[in-house]
């Protein structure tokens, strides 16, 4: 038993640990690391379709923005429809050699960010971007 004299002390002491608990949302935090990790591994799996259907790492680097976490700004939109990443690519190296790049990609990803849903376009750029090499490559936008 507690001597009157430390029952207020224990009482605060219980008040302190108690408000973090209450403003804590596990539900939420959970749903945004979720949402997190989905997003990840879209720009990731955008990525890699670039680099395969570009010829592979030997041929083609996709701009740095699809490196970032998350796609950076090469992500256009992420909505009930999927994620959708737009991105420059080019020869490897081209970002560091100044080099105009050579090819845009437009590829939609599941909501889940397990499956590739359609590649809109990978051709000839169809704008460039403000300067060779930018990470936010954000063509046609």
């Amino acid at each position: 038993m507690t001597s009157p004299s430390l029952r207020p002390l224990l009482g605060c002491l219980a008040l302190l640990l108690a408000v973090p608990l209450v403003w804590a949302s596990p539900a939420r935090a959970q749903m945004t690391q979720e949402q997190a990790f989905q997003r990840g591994r879209a720009a990731n799996l955008a990525r890699m379709r670039a680099e395969v259907i570009n010829g592979g790492l030997g041929v083609y680097r996709p701009a740095l923005c699809m490196y970032e976490r998350s796609g950076g700004n090469c992500l256009v939109r992420a909505d009930a429809e999927g994620f959708l990443f737009r991105f420059y690519g080019g020869v490897p190296g081209w970002v560091q050699l100044g080099l105009p790049p050579t090819v845009e990609s437009e590829i939609l990803i599941s909501p889940d960010g397990r499956s590739v849903l359609n590649v809109l376009y990978n051709g000839v750029p169809r704008s460039q971007p403000a300067a060779a090499g930018q990470s936010q490559a954000q063509p046609g936008l």
